[in-house]
């Protein structure tokens, strides 16, 4: 379970929203002056007047699951405030974040309850895949960027077919086993979503050759040592989006639309005919349930299988 690669490129990213924001700014600026006035203008200046990029206030105290995180250690302070600023100012992802979590979070919230697993954890989600579907380079796949071999471990089935991967409640209830087997492991919340990105053996390994008991005392490799901090500040971010200058409506968020569950335990030779009989067509089914991952569904054990169709008013 590894988090994805579009972090990585969120600084590059950054940097080329910025610069054209500014060159942008500093144009506009010129010509309306210019209009205006026929005095000479100078674009520095206008540049410094019209565009500006402000540190932002670190919080003076900050939890994960409920336990603290030590904002007095000087590079626990910078860590958290690297995840701030990169998420703050890639500004068009972190508006999608918030759309996206009005329609998934709700889906994903009372799976967590029922598993007694802390709501924060609905931001590990958002850390690893942005609640997309994606498939890392590794092969982690979907919401939670579960890999092939630990999803059978946990009872997903995965196949040309079907993979259970992209099914959300199925692939949090997955998600959920093994946070908890995690917790029980090392007794920390927070060390249960690091051992999520770096695997349970990896940081047993770590602690145990560093002599440490916690992950704020750990160094480790640079994905890992992001990674809560990029959920801290995500979570920071969406609590309170208003203040970070994210400005939207209800309408503007994305919402599920309304499905209704029909069950199935034969073959389906066509998905595009299965999807008529429900007045839908295959695209509207495959984003209703998108680990039906081929054209038609085999079943040649007659499992009981629960697909979503569109439910008519």
């Amino acid at each position: 379970m590894k988090l994805d690669t579009f972090l990585k490129k969120s600084l590059f990213t950054m940097g080329i929203i910025t610069v054209t924001l500014g060159t942008y700014t500093a144009f506009t600026s010129f010509n309306t002056s210019e209009k205006a006035s026929t005095e000479p203008i100078n674009p520095d200046k206008s540049f410094e007047d019209d565009y500006n990029v402000f540190a932002l206030d670190i919080p003076e105290t900050i939890s994960f699951a409920g336990e603290r995180t030590p904002l007095e250690i000087n590079d626990i302070k910078e860590r958290l405030d690297r995840e701030l600023l990169v998420n703050t100012y890639w500004q068009s992802n972190a508006l999608l974040l918030i759309k996206r979590s009005n329609k998934y979070f709700p889906v994903i919230e009372p799976i967590l309850k029922e598993y007694g697993i802390p709501d924060d954890f609905k931001y590990l989600a958002l850390a690893e895949s942005g609640l997309e579907h994606v498939v890392s380079p590794a092969g982690a796949t979907g919401f939670w960027q579960i890999m092939k071999s630990t999803a059978q471990d946990y009872g997903l089935e995965v196949n040309n077919n079907v993979d259970e991967r992209y099914h959300i409640e199925k692939a949090t209830r997955a998600a959920c086993e093994y946070l908890k087997n995690s917790k029980e492991r090392f007794g920390s919340w927070t060390l249960a979503a690091a051992a999520y990105n770096a695997g349970n053996s990896g940081i047993s390994r770590e602690l145990k050759r560093q002599e440490v008991e916690d992950y704020y005392d750990l160094l480790l490799n640079p994905e890992t040592s992001r990674y809560v901090f990029r959920i801290l500040a995500l979570k920071h971010i969406l609590s309170n989006a208003k203040a970070f200058g994210f400005h939207y409506e209800d309408e503007d968020l994305y919402k599920m639309v309304p499905t209704k569950t029909v069950e199935v335990d034969t073959a389906v030779t066509d998905f595009v005919k299965f999807a008529k009989k429900f007045d839908m067509n295959y695209k509207t089914l495959k984003i209703h349930n998108p680990w039906l991952r081929d054209k038609h569904l085999v079943n040649v054990t007659n499992k009981k299988y629960q697909i979503k169709v569109t439910k008519l008013n």
